[in-house]
This record gives structure tokens, C-alpha cells and sequence, in this order.
């Protein structure tokens, strides 16, 4: 039987992890540290990982993917535009993601209590993503 605020909890995860892909996406090839550039990727890489975890507990559940909200995706686009326009600087990505980080731990804890019936494997799920978030935040400070 299908718990819904199981499938609900995964289904934002879902939207988060591709909602972070597509930011390092925008900022990948504009970063000059190699190894700022080498953090990134790998953070890519595990988000899409864990983002491939999700969507097979969707399917188990019945469920499909959920995409980012669009217009917090046009926006998150618009921000990073404008601002590597005026500012194509290293420190200038890590300010963008570690707000993109933050406001996804804000996001996700606020689902986390709101699903509170959701099973304990998608609550794991969501506390890593929260704790990836967090270390790439904290693994970004040295580059701002």
C-alpha cells in the first residue's frame, strides 16, 4: 500500500536533486579553481546518484518523478545570469550555490516536518540530501 507522505517526501527530494544538477549544470564550465571545479562535479555526481535511489523508490511506490517548480527554476536561472554577468568569479559561483544549499535545507526540513508519516527509508534519503547540502555549503567557504 502506498503511503503518501512517503511518495510526497520523495517526490520533493526528487525536485531537489534536479533542481541542484541543473544549477551545477549553469556553473560547471564557468569555474576557474580546478579544484573547486573537481568538488563540484563530484557533489554532481552524488546528487545524481542519490537522485537515481529516489526514482527507483518512486517506482516501487507507483509513483512518478517530480520535476523542480518552474518558477523557482527561472529564477534560480535569472540569478545566476545576472550575477555571473556582472561577476565571473569563483567566489561569485560559490555565493550562488552555497544560497541554492541553504535554501534547500530550509526547503527540505520544512518537508521533513510536514511529511512526518513518511517512511523511515525516505526520511534517511532526505536527511543525506540534507547533509550533502550541508557539506558542500561548508566545503564552499574557502572559495567565497
Amino acid at each position: 500500500m502506498k503511503n503518501s507522505d512517503t511518495v510526497e517526501l520523495l517526490k520533493e527530494c526528487d525536485a531537489g536533486v534536479k533542481m541542484a544538477v541543473a544549477s551545477f549544470d549553469d556553473v560547471l564550465e564557468r569555474i576557474h579553481n580546478s579544484d573547486m571545479k573537481d568538488l563540484l562535479k563530484k557533489s554532481k555526481a552524488s546528487h545524481e546518484e542519490l537522485g537515481s535511489e529516489i526514482h527507483s523508490l518512486l517506482d516501487e511506490q507507483g509513483s512518478g518523478e517530480k520535476d523542480p517548480n518552474p518558477v523557482a527554476k527561472t529564477m534560480s536561472w535569472m540569478k545566476t545570469t545576472v550575477k555571473m554577468g556582472m561577476d565571473e568569479s569563483d567566489a561569485t559561483v560559490a555565493d550562488l550555490i552555497t544560497d541554492g544549499c541553504n535554501m534547500g535545507v530550509k526547503s527540505l526540513q520544512r518537508y521533513m516536518n510536514q511529511y512526518q508519516g513518511a517512511d523511515e527509508t525516505s526520511r534517511n534519503i532526505c536527511g543525506r540530501l540534507v547533509s550533502m547540502e550541508e557539506n558542500l555549503c561548508r566545503d564552499l567557504r574557502e572559495y567565497l
